[in-house]
């Protein structure tokens, strides 16, 4: 590839992204205008595709054009949300900022229950599923590899379970009288939970682990591609510019 097989518009594409990386990688001598401005710039387009997505996705389809070309009934279903947005916006304004509680309510009670719903359907269900089936030995053979699979999964999810409980607190805190959930002191948990717990500790750091291993791959694996994109930009330029008389 030369300069005469580029067109333009990817040209200016590729050199936009040239310099945008380079801006980006200024971060590695500390914060900088030029590095702010970059990530500024990021954040505003960002937003307004996430903008414009709403608007043509949601609210013009669902909001707008209901109201102006649909039915009847379309139309009354159609006055709650606009409505509601409506209350909305006026948390724009410090003194009707209250008249927005009610919407902002309404859109929180709403993600709680979707978040809570989708925590304990898809996942603490499925998980509570996937341990059992494991000691399934109609769902795969019954080896001594996959029993002890299944018992360290089982461990882990129970120790993980018991790490999480807080109904009373560690023994360090033998000072404390408030009462747990279960009925006894705050200060002193039973011995065994306790042990069980520091167990999921472990789990949970090697799941950490494992996660944070998963993302600094995957930022690599972003990092390598924008310097690989980097060498294939220039290289074929700078080929260029050595063959000119």
């Amino acid at each position: 590839m030369n300069l005469t097989a580029i067109s333009l518009p990817d040209l200016i594409g590729f050199l936009l992204s040239f310099t945008f990386t380079l801006l980006v990688f200024t971060y590695i001598f500390g914060d900088n205008p030029m590095f702010r401005w970059t990530i500024n710039l990021f954040i505003g387009v960002a937003t307004g595709y996430a903008g414009a997505v709403a608007f043509y996705s949601v609210i013009f389809p669902r909001l707008v054009l209901p109201f102006v070309s649909g039915n009847r009934g379309e139309q009354i279903l159609t006055v709650i949300p606009l409505f509601l947005s409506g209350l909305l916006l006026t948390k724009i304004s410090p003194r009707l900022a209250r008249w927005g509680n009610l919407p902002m309510a309404y859109l929180v009670g709403a993600g709680a229950a979707a978040a809570i719903g989708g925590a304990v359907l898809g996942t603490l269900f499925p998980q509570i599923t996937a341990s059992i089936n494991l000691f399934d030995r109609h769902t795969a053979p019954m080896s001594w590899v996959n029993l002890l699979n299944a018992i360290i999964v089982l461990v882990g999810v129970i120790s993980t379970l018991a790490y999480f409980h807080f109904g009373a607190r560690g023994r360090s805190h033998r000072q404390s009288w408030q009462p747990s959930l279960t009925g006894l002191p705050s200060s002193e948990r039973p011995s065994w939970l306790e042990s069980l717990g520091q167990v999921g500790q472990i789990f949970v750091a090697i799941t950490f682990g494992v996660l944070f291993a998963g993302v600094y791959a995957a930022a690599l694996v972003a990092l390598i591609e924008r310097l690989s994109s980097l060498v294939n930009f220039l290289k074929p330029l700078l080929e260029s510019f050595t063959k000119l008389p």
